[in-house]
């Protein structure tokens, strides 16, 4: 089996289509098998003190669909890298917005529990999510707009071509690791549930998963040297980098500084993108 094969089993259109049907099956039975167990434990027949975190509130049940639509995003980010550079850093911006949005469910949920809610701490730190989420959303939408019809390199030369097939391969592994990542996750977070710890965290799983990504973007940078030696190119790479290293540390930092930190790594990809663009553009010119 070649790696063009091996590619195309792992990532390929097909696969993305099966993956895609079967991911929104799997978002709807586990949205409504969630609200299922809503409804359940506010009638008494479900009653544990360790499962209130889940079952507490209605729109608990919104948590479990999103976490399914997100992994099948996190998916489409993975076979975005061999395309361009630029374009993975738009989907992982997707991601990161469907990440923030599934937080502010939660919030909201635990928030509708509370009795006497008043303009208070936490009613701002919605607030402040949804500014991020905002933000969030209009850089994978300015990334998507630029991208779009942009390659990063010229697919004709021969050494960028073996750089596109090794940006497959990474991509492959990538695959691997996000199997076993999540696999490890969902095992730790089961486990957590059976002991009583019961709490939903944006750090399980996509934690871990950040940090391979942000493993796998410093080899292609790297390998991209033997490819690419036009200074504003390898800068802009490194811009984007940086903005996932951000979006890493935000991920683990709970409460107003992980929605900052979102914000900060935004505003970076899209100053570095807006740069690279105008750069470009004065090079045709000239």
């Amino acid at each position: 089996m070649n790696a063009t094969t091996v590619y195309e089993r792992m990532l390929g259109s097909s696969t993305d289509v099966f993956l895609r049907r079967m991911a929104i099956n799997f978002a709807i039975v586990g949205f409504l098998l969630h609200l299922l167990c809503c409804v359940l434990y506010d009638f008494k027949v479900i009653e544990s003190d360790d499962l209130k975190s889940l079952f507490d509130s209605y729109l608990d049940a919104l948590y479990t669909p999103f976490s399914i639509i997100l992994a099948y995003e996190v998916y489409e980010l993975i076979r975005a890298i061999p395309e361009s550079f630029s374009n993975s850093i738009g989907k992982q911006f997707e991601v990161v917005t469907l990440l923030v949005v599934r937080d502010i469910f939660k919030n909201l949920a635990d928030l509708g529990g509370a009795n006497n809610v008043t303009i208070d701490a936490d009613v701002a730190f919605i607030a402040v999510e949804a500014v991020a989420f905002v933000v969030l959303f209009g850089t994978a939408l300015y990334f998507r707009a630029q991208t779009s019809d942009s390659k990063d390199l010229r697919q004709e030369d021969a050494s960028i071509q073996a750089f596109v097939q090794q940006k497959k391969m990474l991509a492959c592994g990538l695959v691997l690791v996000y199997v076993l990542v999540a696999l490890y996750s969902f095992t730790n977070w089961s486990r957590g549930v059976i002991d009583g710890e019961t709490g939903l965290s944006r750090t399980v799983f996509f934690s871990d998963f950040f940090t391979w990504l942000v493993v796998s973007d410093i080899i292609i940078l790297l390998v991209s040297y033997k490819h690419i030696t036009d200074f504003p190119q390898l800068a802009r790479n490194t811009g984007f980098i940086l903005s996932t290293v951000v979006i890493r540390v935000g991920i683990g930092i709970p409460g107003y500084t992980g929605a900052v930190l979102f914000i900060l790594s935004a505003a970076l990809a899209a100053c570095v993108l807006r740069l690279s663009l105008h750069d470009t553009a004065v090079d045709e010119s000239e």
